[in-house]
């Protein structure tokens, strides 16, 4: 196993910041921290599951099928999850809503199965989804970070000023998740860019 699997998804090939995929969850739930912690952990769980058995499986799966497969085995830990989330953790699961059986189509859980999982060990896919779920995780949490306290003046619903602030309200609304993300990935990019160039100055 190598550590370098796991680490990649956090900063390196970040599935929000830097590959862009998920945005359907990324831009519709982050309105509060809990919101956003909740889907990463979610998707976090399917992710290290279904690369687990999708690894385990690779070499008995038939060509053809292999994405029908994927769906199916990332399906039953996405109802899994869900039913986990309903006994256990209600309001979150009642405030995700229909966003938590949608992870079955995400395309950072199918885009794993596909390009890693199905043609690594079990190890390396555990820690690839591991590192990518995490990265999802922060990125959800920074963004919703950001849109609750600015947006509504909380953070995990506790008030952190007075009476007299006024919220950005715009950032809980949807015209908000897309500011937000786009500030956030051209800031990433901009620190990228003036890393490279210092190390090709280098």
């Amino acid at each position: 196993m190598q550590i370098k699997e796991f680490t990649k998804g956090l900063i390196k090939e970040n599935p929000t910041f830097v590959q862009l995929l998920g945005m359907c969850p990324t831009l519709a739930v982050t309105t509060s921290v809990s919101n956003g912690i909740g889907m990463g952990l979610s998707a976090t769980a399917v992710l290290v599951a279904s690369n687990v058995v999708i690894s385990l499986c690779r070499k008995f799966i038939p060509n053809k099928i292999r994405i029908a497969s994927y769906i199916v085995i990332i399906a039953a830990f996405v109802s899994a999850i869900e039913m986990l989330l309903k006994a256990y953790l209600p309001e979150i699961s009642k405030s995700l809503g229909l966003f938590i059986p949608l992870i079955v189509v995400n395309c950072i859980i199918l885009a794993r199965a596909e390009a890693f999982a199905s043609k690594n060990t079990v190890g390396n896919s555990a820690l690839d989804g591991l590192g990518i779920g995490l990265g999802f995780t922060a990125a959800l949490t920074i963004i919703s970070a950001i849109r609750e306290v600015l947006g509504n003046g909380t953070f995990l619903g506790i008030a952190l000023f007075g009476e007299k602030f006024a919220p950005a309200t715009i950032l809980i609304l949807p015209p908000g998740a897309f500011i937000v993300l786009g500030l956030l990935i051209g800031a990433i990019n901009l620190i990228r860019a003036k890393n490279e160039k210092g190390g090709a100055d280098k």
